[in-house]
């Protein structure tokens, strides 16, 4: 869709279209011109003058005859009163006889009558309606020489091109860039001329003038300064402005390629003034409306790249002119003899005039054959240059363009070939001036739209606003995020500070050799940008990059270059990484074992098996996640061959069962399976090979019940069962006199066992969204070590005064309970003051005045304790949200 402000004035549009006009079709609409003058000329001949005039030959009854009637007789006798119209050709005026030619006895309304009926008659219908037949003609070879440019399908692409063409020659970026080119030829041939070794003039042996220097524009000694170098030296060199008209392109390129042929000798550098850089850079609007009429450009290309209508129709308007033309001459010729100036004529009304057979003469007749002549003339010419389109249409390659003379005039090698309509239409163009084909070049090449990105990006994307948009992390790294730009500003590279680098939906990254200067450069993200790094820029990477990010699509858009970050310690890669039909093979994870310092590897993709690649990556792998996005993982025979895994994550897997593999990976520390289809955990006695582990989270299954074979995991210091389905926990839970952190929160228990007095180093116990009821006072006298418990959404009737035994506890979570009111031994923990306390603020004022002083201390006045008041979030402190209460609610009712 385009705006109506760029649609042009009918005027214009004819204006323009005269640029798509070849010379032969210019030169046949003056000829229909022409035809269509003769055939009004005709028509007001016709109109004005046309008739006959008719004279009796021969009489029905001869005057001689005996048989008279009486009238005959009379009129015989008496002498007519008015003299004939018709005097016999065979009587001299000279001479004195008696007259011996015959009367005619017509009156004059009988020679009208006589002169119509004859004209209707006798006189052929060239004669009569070939100025009408050669008008309409004209109009139809008028209306066809046109009908390409106002054709429905083809008529919105025409008007587009031009509109588009006009934007090109207006541009300020089109001279812009003609002179660039302009001057990066001449740079190449004054190097191929200073590469040549000069002329050795002969030597004499009494010559003592200095050595000449000659170029290709003229001779220069040495010692001396030429006028023109003066000259040159004394303007300064400026671009030649935009030019809508194809003269003023014509004399801008000249103008150009003159001053682009002229050399300067190598003993004086400092008289050159060229250079490739050295151009006038576009303001902030003209820049935006560049970049605009580029993807303009782009987009009509596409789209006019798709069909050849435009082709097709101009040639079947040329063959209909051509068969026009045939079958006008086929049966106009043959009337040529037709237009004769006598006629014989013999009406049928004998007993009204008295004669049979009467002579008529056409007074037109000699105007009409010399039009019909000059007509035949014109609509031959027209013809054969309907013959030369058409030879011209079959023996050229209409549908393929190519610039091939504008790439050597211009250096613009890299224009595309064009094809189909706008090939066309650039043929076309060549035929009224080639330059104008030369700056819509301009809009297709890519390098052009290469230099004009880095020009904006060095105007807009500064040093100074680089570093503005610059953060500091909590452990002091500085970050940057650059988005959806069309590639890295050069500023972007002086940034010897900044440790992390985002890039997100940046079309064409490019890291130069200039990424040396990035000292600090350590970690990298590629969000959906497929980076390019040059040769010189690699090695920089592979020593400094230390964790990168990789984020796409598909897994064929991973840069190939990343396999050889021999330094990268972390490795992110989120995308889909599918196995099926051998995908999970073309992201060369075996590749990946140049990387022989990488110890975490992260994958968020959609994986059906786990690689067995994986255990060439590199041997000091030590931590391995996979985020499979609810697809479920059926292999994992991988994992076996994984031994030095301390760490292992299998979130969103679809895992109903605990993995067989697990038991060779003796060096686990952590496991991690939330978020899988856990029903049963009878596979936990299978993992006491696994003497290490420290930390067991299942959170988010359907673990109904814990079997008393955990107890066999004796170094276990966290475990975490939030949002299952527990009703009980066995007693062999409280075997685990490691256990420092235990979340049960989201799930269905309505005791809590008294054995958990055994836990006796326990630091977090989360027991939200249960349907407990009371806690046991063991919890309180023997677990001191507690810092952290949160019973919040049960149904608590009452609090232990025993809790003043936890003199360590600094949270306590009793929001959403059954509580009527609080003990007074709240105030004997001193790490509850200072919002350690959630409750609702009318239970909070349950407490005597001076616990609530003591716990209010360091803390807002009003609402501090308030429901509704956010917590502070913890990574080891799971937090279940009235939400989450409302759904194990609904499970327990079920069942």
């Amino acid at each position: 869709m385009f705006s109506l402000s760029e649609l042009a004035p009918l005027n214009q549009h004819q204006s323009r279209c005269k640029l798509l006009k070849p010379w032969w079709e210019v030169f046949m609409d003056y000829l229909v011109v022409l035809m269509l003058m003769t055939s009004v000329l005709a028509c007001t001949e016709q109109l004005s003058r046309d008739r006959v005039v008719c004279i009796p030959l021969d009489p029905l009854v001869p005057p001689n005859t005996s048989n008279h009637s009486p009238s005959s007789n009379r009129e015989a006798s008496t002498p007519s009163s008015k003299t004939p119209n018709h005097v016999p050709r065979n009587i001299s005026p000279n001479t004195h006889t008696t007259a011996r030619g015959r009367r005619t006895h017509l009156v004059y309304q009988q020679y009208i009558y006589i002169s119509q009926v004859c004209y209707h008659e006798a006189l052929p219908l060239c004669s009569r309606f070939f100025p009408y037949m050669a008008m309409l003609q004209s109009l139809v070879l008028v209306a066809s020489g046109s009908f390409w440019l106002h054709f429905p399908h083809t008529s919105a692409r025409i008007e587009h091109f031009l509109a588009i063409l006009s934007k090109c020659c207006e541009s300020p970026w089109t001279s812009q860039a003609l002179s660039h080119a302009a001057r990066q030829e001449s740079i190449q041939e004054k190097e191929v001329v200073e590469e040549r070794p000069p002329p050795q003039p002969p030597l004499s042996s009494n010559s003592s003038s200095a050595p000449v220097v000659r170029t290709r524009g003229s001779s220069i000694d040495s010692g001396t300064d030429s006028p023109l170098l003066k000259r040159l030296d004394s303007a300064s060199f400026t671009p030649p402005s935009p030019c809508p008209s194809a003269h003023s392109c014509h004399s801008n390129i000249s103008s150009l390629s003159l001053g682009s042929q002229v050399n300067f000798p190598s003993s004086k550098p400092s008289l050159v003034v060229d250079s490739p850089r050295q151009v006038i850079s576009l303001d902030k609007s003209d820049g935006e409306q560049t970049r605009a009429l580029f993807e303009r450009v782009r987009k009509f290309r596409s789209h006019s790249e798709s069909a050849d209508v435009i082709y097709k129709v101009y040639l079947a308007q040329t063959v209909f002119k051509l068969l026009m033309v045939t079958v006008i001459f086929s049966y106009t010729i043959p009337l040529l003899s037709s237009l004769s100036f006598t006629h014989t004529c013999r009406p049928e009304e004998e007993a009204l005039v008295g004669y049979t057979t009467f002579e008529c003469i056409h007074v037109l007749s000699s105007l009409l054959r010399k039009l019909l002549l000059a007509y035949l003339t014109l609509l031959g010419l027209y013809g054969l240059l309907n013959l030369y389109t058409l030879s011209w249409i079959l023996h050229s390659s209409l549908r393929q363009y190519s610039f091939h003379s504008l790439k050597d005039l211009c250096s613009l090698r890299d224009v595309p070939d064009l094809r189909n309509d706008l090939a066309f239409l650039l043929h076309m163009l060549d035929q009224y001036d080639p330059l104008l084909a030369q700056r819509l070049s301009v809009f297709l090449s890519p390098v052009t739209e290469s230099r004009l990105l880095e020009e904006s990006l060095e105007r807009r994307w500064g040093e100074e606003k680089l570093r503005s948009m610059s953060s500091v992390d909590s452990e002091g790294s500085s970050r940057l995020q650059l988005v959806a730009l069309p590639r890295l500003p050069p500023a972007l590279f002086t940034l010897n500070q900044l440790h992390v680098l985002k890039l997100e939906l940046i079309t064409e990254a490019r890291f130069t050799a200039q990424v040396a200067n990035m000292k600090s450069l350590r970690e990298l993200h590629l969000y959906h940008c497929s980076a390019a790094v040059d040769p010189g820029a690699l090695g920089v990477l592979q020593e400094r990059l230390e964790v990168l990010h990789l984020t796409f699509t598909q897994a064929s858009e991973i840069p190939g270059w990343v396999t050889s970050l021999r330094g990268l310690h972390e490795l992110h890669l989120s995308g889909r990484l599918s196995s099926d039909n051998g995908v999970g093979r073309s992201w060369a994870l075996g590749s990946l074992r140049q990387l022989r310092h990488l110890r975490v590897l992260v994958i968020r993709g959609m994986l059906q098996r786990i690689p067995g690649e994986l255990c060439e990556v590199a041997g000091s792998l030590v931590r391995l996640e996979v985020f499979n996005e609810g697809t479920r993982l059926l292999v994992l025979t991988g994992l076996k061959r994984m031994v030095d895994l301390t760490e292992l994550l299998l979130q969103d897997c679809q895992l109903e069962r605990l993995p067989s593999a697990l038991l060779s990976l003796t060096n686990l520390r952590t496991l991690d399976l939330q978020h899988n289809n856990l029903r049963t955990l009878e596979e936990l006695l299978s993992l006491a090979a696994l003497r290490r582990l420290s930390c067991l989270r299942l959170a988010y299954n359907r673990v109904l019940a814990l079997p008393a074979s955990v107890a066999v995991l004796r170094g276990l210091e966290l475990l975490d069962l939030s949002n299952n389905q527990l009703q009980s926990l066995p007693p062999a839970l409280f075997t685990l006199h490691r256990l420092r952190k235990l979340f049960l929160a989201g799930n269905l228990l309505a005791v809590l066992p008294a054995e958990v007095k055994a836990l006796q180093l326990l630091t977090e116990l989360d027991l939200s969204g249960n349907r407990l009821e009371k806690l046991p006072s063991q919890l309180f006298s023997s677990c001191l070590e507690l810092h952290i418990l949160n019973v919040a959404h049960n149904s608590l009737s009452a609090l232990p005064r025993g809790v003043a035994a936890l003199s360590r506890l600094c949270r306590l979570d009793l929001r959403s309970n059954s509580l009527e009111d609080l003990p007074a031994e709240l105030g004997s923990c001193p790490g509850l003051h200072g919002g350690g306390l959630l409750v609702e603020d009318w239970l909070f004022l349950s407490l005597p005045p001076r616990v609530r002083d003591f716990l209010s201390r360091s803390c807002p006045p009003s609402g501090a304790y308030s429901e509704g008041n956010s917590r502070p979030e913890s990574d080891s402190f799971p937090y279940f949200s009235p939400t989450q209460w409302s759904f194990s609610s609904a499970l327990e009712s079920q069942i």
